[in-house]
């Protein structure tokens, strides 16, 4: 294993761990409430997406905010999380948005931030071991959001699922990814 400097991702990464652990228990949390309720109106749905998308872009803010003087690729996170925050702003502006519309909002935000984070992945591949993590997440955010856009007409209760499930994974391999970089930057401390 290469061992990282300060101007590293992985470095600002390690240093906020907790912040990719905590976006993981929330998307986790999302996932849950939604199969749990899967008859719930479109109207709630929109909010609570719209809760979930701007909370991880907040998050995702802060954490690029708090690494941009350590390290050069702290942009990356900034614009998954700006992303991210404009996607939650345009859900709330508009609540009564068709069910269309919001598929192809929910599309547009996981295929930009799956790119995002393939650029991210491939950044941390000379810093960390099990970057490959990262990778998957935003390879399951671009397929994610191609299924949206491919089968728009699908009934509120299946997209319903089908986000649940999606956000259920994202949030299982962002708490993997948390304790991969914890451990990381506790070897290297």
């Amino acid at each position: 294993m290469i061992r990282p400097n300060a101007d590293d991702l992985a470095t600002a990464m390690g240093k906020s761990w907790w912040l990719l652990l905590l976006r993981g228990l929330v998307a986790i949390v999302f996932a849950l409430l939604t199969w749990l309720q899967p008859a719930a109106s479109l109207a709630a749905m929109v909010l609570v997406f719209g809760i979930y998308v701007l909370a991880d872009g907040v998050l995702g803010i802060w954490a690029a905010l708090s690494g941009r003087k350590n390290q050069r690729h702290w942009w990356v996170l900034l614009l998954w999380g700006l992303v991210s925050v404009a996607v939650g702003a345009m859900t709330f502006l508009a609540p009564a948005v068709t069910g269309l519309v919001l598929l192809m909002y929910i599309a547009a935000w996981a295929i930009v931030t799956g790119v995002l984070q393939i650029v991210a992945a491939f950044r941390l591949r000379k810093e960390i071991q099990g970057e490959w993590l990262m990778g998957l997440m935003g390879l399951l955010s671009v397929a994610f959001g191609l299924l949206l856009v491919a089968q728009p007409g699908a009934g509120a209760l299946a997209v319903a699922w089908i986000i649940a499930t999606y956000a259920f994974i994202f949030g299982v391999l962002l708490v993997m990814m948390a304790f991969k970089v914890r451990k990381f930057s506790n070897q290297f401390g």
